[in-house]
């Protein structure tokens, strides 16, 4: 479970992309607020605490949120990164109350190590799952320790913390154990079938 993190903000009095600009050079990320029929909020979030609270607590961050002389709980529900230089553009939070239960996607981490001649073949990275608000779990762990190949663990098996439940496909696969010989053919043939496509269009193209 991650931690609450408390974080002063500055509510936003300007708006449009010029704004924005002259917020991330003030070291700000623009940010809404939202949820529970309230009327959407706008604030400048400090952006290297923000990242920091992010690192330190996972993508569903719930925070505590002072601005304007209010305080907020909310959890962090979209973060918008810029693609090549990689700081925070823009951040999404939706307002939560203690004890409440919300719907999130949790990170899948696997751990462990098949037996020899296995390859782990991991389909789920992340899963949903229902959760109080302020016991998130931030990530559950699949172990695949000693795992022979052909072993499959579908999301309904797995062992979920205590006061957290799936609200996805039971039977949806997470892992699977495959023979090292028959997953390299497979990968091969991948490769392949992407390469004779994209060569397929540029001959399509060219015509």
């Amino acid at each position: 479970m991650a931690e609450t993190a408390r974080v002063e903000a500055t509510v936003r009095t300007e708006f449009g992309k010029g704004a924005s600009r002259r917020a991330r050079r003030d070291g700000q990320v623009p940010a809404v607020l939202y949820g529970h029929g309230a009327e959407p909020k706008h604030f400048n979030l400090p952006a290297k605490e923000f990242a920091r609270v992010l690192r330190a607590n996972g993508t569903n961050a719930v925070v505590s949120l002072t601005a304007g002389g209010e305080e907020h709980l909310a959890i962090t529900k979209l973060v918008v990164v810029h693609p090549t230089k990689s700081y925070l553009q823009h951040i999404d939070l939706q307002i939560v109350r203690r004890g409440e239960r919300i719907a999130v996607e949790v990170p899948v981490v696997v751990v462990g190590t098949p037996i020899s001649g296995g390859v782990l073949q991991h389909e789920a990275t992340v899963l949903p799952v229902e959760a109080e608000a302020l016991h998130i779990p931030e990530q559950i762990e699949v172990s695949i320790d000693g795992l022979e190949i052909g072993s499959k663990i579908l999301a309904g098996e797995l062992e979920l913390p205590q006061g957290v439940s799936l609200t996805g496909d039971s039977e949806q696969l997470v892992v699977q154990i495959n023979e090292a010989r028959a997953a390299q053919t497979e990968d091969i043939q991948e490769a392949a079938a992407a390469e004779a496509e994209a060569e397929s269009e540029e001959s399509g193209e060219e015509s």
